[in-house]
């Protein structure tokens, strides 16, 4: 940017809503000013980009005209598996000129996309170590038609680019503003979208590890329309205020020889197996008898509440996301250290128990993440409730907002 702002309308687009986020710097304190959001068009974007440029802009105006968002320059996020790839590299140590070098041999070895014309950009990863033999770098590379959707949509809204940015690097950016006292600490960041979910790992504010997965809210949706044979707009009523995961946990698959799980996981009960070749002293007389009691229905109970049918339904869904948690964690393990902390966002993260579900299911404390958690929000045409009730979906935005506090 040609000069510092002192002002940011962040802009999230999703494929299911577009989120806004307008953050003034007051002193030299960022202070939420405006919150809006309005519904994605149908067919204008999904997971893997923007379709209709004219159709988007329409809801960020919406969203504009809905907060009273009056900022005119905008940071806003590239988001979708055609639009941008995100990805973190371990390379040798060394000058920036070498890097940069590298950098561009790494970056033509790694486009995923059939457009030739393409953006890219990259940034090495402070460790504290300068002596240490490697260092890490995170890298973006993006489609020009990509790059040339996202702007046709704010200015078409009226506003003008400052800056895009990519989804990890903004919630590196609420997180570091908001959980401060995670600084010395590694940070697992699950964002679940209306299509895809997000895995970040982030050591201190500097990204470590993303990942994306091709599961989102879309999908617990409709399991529960499937479950109770009704439209998803209804589906979504029962997902906001039947489902409660708290209490249940994901059970791995056991391992050979281990007890045959049951609907609530595996029965902890053991027994001893009758050995026919056991010695057995002469003198000993033989056992007596004694009277066989019914034996005791050990069979589990089917929870027909909503609170359980739901949870039946979703459980599959539930499952697979917790295994890709474990597997990022596992692989992030692997490079040798750990994660301190889940934080769990996004419009699909809202399910009510999913971060102790998430917790019991791992073992690493979780908590829903509060992109406003240490910000001050002063914005005034915000209905009563509509902080607390949606301020999950708004990580990214308020992220791409802070962009005027960090950059």
């Amino acid at each position: 940017m040609a000069k510092k702002l002192s002002s940011v309308l962040g802009v999230d687009i999703g494929c299911h809503q577009v989120k806004i986020a307008e953050i003034k710097m007051q002193g030299k304190q960022p202070v939420v000013t405006a919150l809006g959001m309005a519904p994605t068009p149908a067919g204008s974007a999904d997971h893997t980009g923007i379709f209709n440029a004219d159709a988007i802009s329409a809801a960020v105006k919406q969203a504009i005209k809905q907060s009273g968002a009056s900022v005119g320059a905008v940071v806003v996020s590239l988001a979708g598996q055609s639009a941008v790839l995100v990805r973190t590299l371990e390379v040798p140590r060394m000058t920036d000129d070498e890097l940069r070098e590298h950098m561009q041999w790494e970056i033509n070895r790694n486009i995923p996309f059939t457009e030739s014309t393409i953006v890219s950009d990259y940034k090495a990863i402070p460790n504290g170590n300068p002596n240490s033999a490697n260092m890490d770098v995170v890298m973006a590379i993006a489609p020009q038609s990509a790059i040339d959707a996202v702007i046709a949509c704010v200015r078409k809204a009226g506003k003008t680019v400052a800056a895009i940015d990519v989804e990890p690097l903004g919630l590196a950016r609420t997180l570091h503003s908001n959980y401060d006292d995670m600084a010395d600490k590694t940070v697992c960041i699950v964002e679940i979208g209306h299509k895809t979910s997000s895995i970040n790992i982030y050591k201190g504010d500097h990204l470590m590890m993303p990942r994306q997965v091709l599961l989102g809210g879309e999908l617990f949706t409709q399991e529960i329309a499937r479950e109770y044979g009704i439209g998803e707009e209804e589906a979504e009523a029962v997902k906001r205020e039947k489902v409660d995961l708290s209490g249940y946990s994901s059970v791995p698959a056991p391992m050979y020889g281990a007890a045959e799980p049951t609907q609530f996981g595996a029965d902890p009960g053991q027994f001893t197996a009758y050995n026919p070749f056991a010695e057995v002293e002469a003198d000993e007389p033989a056992p007596v008898e004694e009277p066989v009691e019914a034996p005791i229905d050990t069979t589990p109970q089917i929870d027909n509440s909503d609170r359980g049918r739901t949870y039946r339904a979703l459980q599959p869904l539930l499952d697979e996301l917790v295994s890709e948690i474990r597997r990022s964690i596992d692989y992030y393990r692997s490079r040798g250290d750990d994660v301190d902390l889940l934080l769990v966002c996004g419009g699909g993260g809202k399910l009510k128990g999913l971060p102790r579900f998430i917790q019991a299911s791992t073992d690493i404390a979780c908590d829903a993440m509060d992109p406003m958690r240490r910000l001050n929000v002063n914005a005034r045409k915000l209905p009563a409730g509509f902080v607390e009730e949606n301020k999950a979906d708004f990580a990214v935005a308020v992220g791409n907002g802070l962009h005027a506090f960090y950059d």
